[in-house]
Formats: structure tokens, C-alpha cells, sequence
């Protein structure tokens, strides 16, 4: 009975880690409505940006955030201002925009095979960092430390961005932006800032979740490809534009990993993974959490 209710404490704080890392995606959607497809490579960006700053400066891997974040952001928005915009730009009167799409799946092989040449295919880790392999006991239990502090961090993010979007002016003009782009152009929004901003926010919220895997998770060119697919899935669990459901979602999919080998094959945990997804897409495609404009 204790492994069980320690396999699902274990899933639900690896899942809240999954459900940061979908954050950005879910929030990029939300105001651009296009899919960020470049936003598993953002992700390993932020984590090469953690690993070298724990590396070469011995800081504690949580207090990099306060480096990685910020750069993300400034890395999210000048992607946007000088790549992604002009395509808004030249088809401004197309809502979903496919170009974009396209534009960000270059994006995605360039960063991965560009990270592959400048640092090579090796596997890097944070093997001497004060939270490798700490575990919390609790009775016959042991939590893991590192999840835990990932955990806490994705909550503390989630609250900080839902805050952010209610109660600032910057927040509300996301928000009056991804209701009706057209009608906050009339009322003097500049729509491209908002999008500039809103890639920025999910581009550091993917920095913030690369400083939470870093130090227990292995760091390599491809390893956004692997967040890129449970990010899609989460999104699409907890509702696309919608962050409360990315933290959800990530959850499901943690405790179902979690738990599920306890129960049966690697093979088939996968399987009602995305048995889970499809069944989702086709019978409620809002997502089980998600509602209309929920920021």
C-alpha cells in the first residue's frame, strides 16, 4: 500500500513539473492561438542556460532562475519581434495564420541541431549539485527532494502568471488581446507587443520548468522533443489556453506514469497515455479543464 501512495506522490510532483513545462505553450496558444512548435527546443535552451550557469558559477541550480528566466524572456521576444511578427504582419488578415507554424518548426530543427554542433551529442548532467538524489522519508515513503522543490516552483509560477494576467495592465491587455485581437486594436492595444510579451512570458516560463529538470534530468540537444510530445498532450488534457488545466493535465499524466508500471508494462502505461489524449481530442477537444477564456 505505501509504494502505491508514494508512486502517487512521486507522480503528482513530476507532473506539476510536466505541467510548467506546458505552461509556456498553453499561454503562447491562448494569445497567438498558433502552436508553438519550437517550445520543447525553448525548453532545452533554458536547460543548457541552467546546467553552464550551475556550472561555471557553483550557484545553487534553483537560484539560476533568477538568470535563466529573464534571458528566456528576452530570447521568447526578440524570436517573436523579428521572426514571427512579420508573418502576423504580412497576413494580418488570416486569424490562424499556418505560416507561423511552419516558421516555428524550422525553428525547432535549427535550435536542436545548432545546440548538436555547438556542444555535441553528449548527455550532461549536474551530478555534484547539493539536490541530487535527496530524499525526503516520510514513515516507509521517500519523496524526492528535487520533484519536490519542482513542484513547488510550478504552483508558485502558475499563481505569479495568474496574478500577473488579473491584475496588471499588461495582464489584462493579454487577456482583452486573446479575446478579441480586433476589438483591443480598437480600443489602442498594439496586438504585436502583446504577442512579443506573451511569447516572452511562455518562453521564461519554459526557462523556469529547464531549471526544475536540471538537476536531476539529463541535458542534451533533443531533450525538448520529449517535453515537446507530453506538452501537447497536457495541453490538450487540461484545455489549450488554459493554465490551471496545463498543471492539471501534467498531474494526470504524472500519476498514470507514476503508478501505472506498478500495474503493467512500460508499453501499455504509454499506451493509456495516449489512449487518454485521443479519447480527450475526439469527445471533449476543450479539454477536461478548460473554459472560454479562463484567465
Amino acid at each position: 500500500m505505501y509504494y502505491i501512495i508514494e508512486d502517487t506522490i512521486n507522480g503528482i510532483l513530476m507532473g506539476s513539473i510536466y505541467g510548467l513545462t506546458a505552461m509556456g505553450l498553453t499561454i503562447i496558444f491562448g494569445v497567438l492561438k498558433v502552436v508553438n512548435f519550437a517550445h520543447g527546443s525553448m525548453l532545452m535552451v533554458g536547460m543548457y542556460l541552467a546546467y553552464w550557469a550551475v556550472t561555471l558559477s557553483g550557484m545553487h541550480p534553483y537560484l539560476a532562475i533568477v538568470l535563466v528566466a529573464p534571458a528566456m524572456f528576452l530570447f521568447g521576444y526578440t524570436l517573436q519581434n523579428f521572426v514571427i511578427k512579420p508573418i502576423f504582419i504580412a497576413e494580418k488578415n488570416v486569424r490562424e495564420p499556418l505560416t507561423v507554424i511552419i516558421v516555428t518548426t524550422g525553428i525547432w530543427y535549427i535550435l536542436d541541431n545548432l545546440t548538436l554542433l555547438i556542444f555535441g551529442p553528449q548527455y550532461r548532467s549536474l551530478a555534484d549539485n547539493p539536490l541530487n538524489g535527496q530524499m525526503l522519508e516520510i514513515g516507509e515513503m521517500f519523496i524526492s527532494v528535487p520533484k519536490l522543490y519542482g513542484c513547488i516552483t510550478a504552483v508558485i509560477t502558475a499563481l505569479g502568471v495568474y496574478w500577473f494576467f488579473q491584475k496588471t495592465d499588461m495582464g489584462r491587455a493579454i487577456r482583452a488581446t486573446s479575446m478579441d485581437r480586433e476589438a483591443a486594436s480598437l480600443m489602442g492595444i498594439n496586438q504585436y507587443k502583446i504577442y512579443n510579451v506573451a511569447f516572452g512570458i511562455g518562453a521564461a516560463t519554459a526557462g523556469i520548468a529547464a531549471v526544475t529538470l536540471v538537476p536531476f534530468y539529463n541535458v542534451f540537444p533533443t531533450v525538448g522533443v520529449l517535453f515537446d510530445i507530453k506538452g501537447f498532450i497536457i495541453v490538450v488534457l487540461g484545455g489549450l489556453g488554459s493554465i490551471g488545466g496545463a498543471l492539471a493535465g501534467g498531474i494526470i499524466i504524472g500519476i498514470i506514469e507514476s503508478v501505472g508500471p506498478q500495474f503493467m508494462t512500460a508499453t501499455w502505461t504509454e499506451a493509456i497515455v495516449y489512449g487518454l489524449f485521443l479519447v480527450v481530442l475526439f469527445v471533449k477537444p476543450s479539454g477536461l479543464f478548460g473554459q472560454k477564456h479562463d484567465w
